[in-house]
């Protein structure tokens, strides 16, 4: 049997036959379904379910736990459409009954030679999709798991991989792709829903020549800037929100002495065409891989007295932004963190006001935020009851080098390197702002040994979810961040929760590094009656 034949089928069922999950769906954000990795378009992550609440999530326990076969350290955010969940490993899928984490089918693609943590997959019609580390797009069938078709956007040869969930809009799919710390060129891609053809394609690094070639110097055509996190979108306009990665080398910027467009961005793309609307770039000739692969938040708010409509971004080089969403005008930045040295603020047109001598060098220099970043990849959380933006951040500070050996695309070589003092170990924070004044209101410390890579969920019944540095699964008040609930996962979490409800009961799932926990409240066993005896 080949690997497009069928896919296994673990239990003698098939999915129940429900109607397709169209666009309009999609657009009409979570409820009991959650159809996209961040829940909406905008990247609320926020679940309008209220069954659990304030008042009694300290009753939540294990529903169920799936054990994935061979995982470590998952990176999957579940998707869940009439009852069934969907998750992902690296070339493989999986459909399990969202009721019990009983397998319905999985599909393991033996043909990709090569391996990559996997953030999630899309759903539309009748058919959940998915990106191979090699850098194909895969359909199958939601109800057997049977391929569909495969398409190839990019090759490895060229230092590409892909690990982001696609993103399911109107008729398509859009894609990225990483491995900007080897050396290649980025871009974003929207591919047919029906047969996988290519739609658009938009590079995040110009070609010698184009505009924004003369921000770079040699190496130009593995300048990196990789896409490896989803996006976000507005269906007003029509706008994707795509960030993209660090300019390469990470940490040596002596052949890149330009701002090295469009590197540790936000791009604004209309999705029809793939042409670039507009950009903001967080960090120019960035030397400290402060990539800018965090969640573009989709917000109304008041600006001056008038309502306006922005992007939030929580970024790794420690400054929480506001853009104008129309225009990418800066608007405003506050501090996500208290460690934050390599520059003094930003300027009125949202250029950082560079403190001199925060360079990586070849013996070593401190500079905070460290090489993970004030936040990354996991994801915050907006709940519209409390107007608060939720997001976990880190404490830290690196020792960064540099190095000016000459770069080879390819070989791993990411000119220089960061590290930690063993006596500097940083601290993470789930902190709580107001985005009508980028102001801090709320923060909830952590223990742990500062390795965590886990978001936040945002619930009607005023609980946030997120997962803390210990390996807890923590439910907290949205108003206060007073503690409400916790569960021990007994491993690393690298991923953010999610919400959904079947046949009226709402559970909170989240990854661990080997399994797939699912919560409920906790429900009195009834009494059995037993047979009277003589």
């Amino acid at each position: 049997m080949n690997i497009y034949t069928v896919a296994i089928l673990a239990l003698a069922v098939s999915l129940p036959s429900v109607a397709q999950v169209k666009f309009e769906d999609i657009l009409r954000g979570p409820g009991d379904n959650w159809l996209t990795v961040a829940g909406d378009y905008r990247g609320l992550r926020h679940s309008p379910l209220t069954q659990i609440t304030t008042a009694n999530a300290g009753s939540l326990v294990p529903k169920w736990v799936y054990h994935v076969p061979k995982a470590n350290g998952l990176r999957t955010n579940p998707i869940v459409h009439a009852g069934v969940m969907y998750i992902t490993g690296s070339n493989e899928i999986r459909a399990l009954d969202a009721r019990t984490g009983r397998l319905i089918w999985e599909y393991k693609d033996a043909r990709s030679k090569k391996d990559a943590v996997n953030r999630g997959a899309a759903i539309l019609g009748d058919r959940v999709f998915f990106v191979t580390a090699d850098v194909h797009l895969t359909a199958l069938d939601r109800r057997t798991g049977a391929v569909l078709w495969q398409k190839q956007y990019g090759r490895i040869e060229d230092g590409l991989f892909a690990s982001a969930a696609p993103l399911a809009v109107k008729d398509r799919l859009i894609v990225g792709v990483a491995g900007g710390d080897t050396g290649m060129r980025g871009y974003v891609s929207a591919l047919s829903a029906d047969d996988g053809h290519e739609i658009w394609r938009l590079y995040t690094v110009p070609a010698k020549g184009e505009p924004g070639s003369e921000t770079w110097g040699k190496y130009i055509e593995y300048g990196g800037a990789g896409t490896w996190l989803s996006g976000t979108y507005d269906p007003d306009t029509n706008t994707l929100f795509w960030c993209t990665g660090n300019a390469w080398p990470d940490f040596y910027a002596g052949d890149r002495p330009g701002d090295n467009l469009y590197a540790s961005s936000v791009l604004a793309i209309d999705a029809d065409t793939g042409k670039r609307k507009w950009h903001f770039q967080f960090t120019p000739r960035d030397t400290h891989d402060w990539d800018a692969q965090s969640w573009p938040v989709l917000l109304e708010v008041p600006w001056q007295g008038k309502p306006r409509k922005v992007v939030l971004h929580a970024n790794r080089n420690g400054f929480f932004y506001m853009l104008d969403r129309a225009t990418g005008k800066y608007l405003r930045s506050t501090r996500l963190v208290e460690k934050l040295d390599w520059a003094s603020g930003i300027d009125a047109k949202g250029r950082p006001i560079v403190v001199p001598g925060k360079d990586p060098t070849p013996t070593g220099n401190r500079t905070c935020p460290g090489v993970r970043g004030a936040t990354n990849w996991m994801s915050p959380s907006y709940n519209p009851a409390t107007g608060l933006f939720y997001v976990v951040t880190l404490e830290q500070c690196d020792i960064f080098t540099s190095s000016a050996k000459k770069p080879e695309p390819n070989k791993n070589f990411s000119g220089g390197g960061a590290s930690t003092k063993p006596n500097e170990i940083g601290q993470f924070f789930l902190r709580a702002f107001d985005p009508k004044t980028g102001g801090k209101v709320w923060e909830y410390p952590m223990t742990g040994p500062g390795e965590s890579w886990a978001g936040t969920l945002s619930t009607a019944g005023g609980v946030i979810f997120f997962g803390d540095d210990d390996g807890h699964l923590v439910g907290v008040d949205a108003k206060t961040g007073q503690h409400l609930w916790h569960f021990q996962m007994g491993e690393g979490l690298n991923t953010s929760p999610i919400s959904y409800a079947v046949d009226g009961k709402q559970y909170v799932a989240i990854a661990s590094a080997t399994a797939i926990f699912s919560f409920g409240l906790h429900e009195p066993v009834k009494p059995v009656a037993l047979p009277a005896t003589r």
